[in-house]
């Protein structure tokens, strides 16, 4: 007996999308088979939810009209009347080393220099004027007493 493509017919509830694809945890709240997206997530990655009869463990998965969602033994067909609109997927931002030599004319880095001791001058004078103001606040929210050890965090009381 070939076990290629073994159909049966099961009831399936019908979630309309505005569009398409939408992402799988989406479509469970549409449903309203979780409380939230949250939860939705949450039983996804712990492989609650099958989509076309395979297990799927990826909360962002498209889903397209037509592809049946499994989820607490409920079956949700995606119903959805618009066209497929692909998502422009976003521009990945280029890392540049943060060294001042690197750095493209006009910007900061090479601004700072051309200026010289002018920009660390006017910076020392702003952190002089502010040390003034914000010493009282660290004094009244300084932590007394030795750091825990699991986290290296020091205790506060109000």
């Amino acid at each position: 007996m070939s076990e290629e493509h073994e159909e049966y017919e099961v009831e399936a509830l019908g979630v309309e999308v505005s569009a398409q694809p939408i992402e799988l945890y989406k479509v469970l709240k549409i449903a309203n088979a979780v409380s939230g997206g949250g939860e939705a997530k949450f039983a996804i990655s712990e492989g609650y939810v099958a989509v076309n009869g395979e297990l799927e463990q990826r909360k962002r998965r498209k889903v397209y009209d037509g592809d049946v969602v499994e989820f607490n033994n409920e079956f949700y067909l995606v119903l959805c009347d618009q066209p497929v609109t692909e998502v422009a997927e976003r521009p990945k931002k280029e890392t540049e080393p943060k060294a001042a030599s690197h750095a493209k004319p006009g910007s900061k880095a090479t601004k700072s220099k051309e200026q010289g001791t002018k920009a660390k001058g006017s910076r020392n004078q702003a952190a002089k004027a502010n040390k003034g103001r914000r010493g009282n606040v660290a004094k009244e929210t300084k932590a007394k007493g030795p750091a825990d050890k699991a986290t290296g965090r020091k205790p506060i009381s109000f």
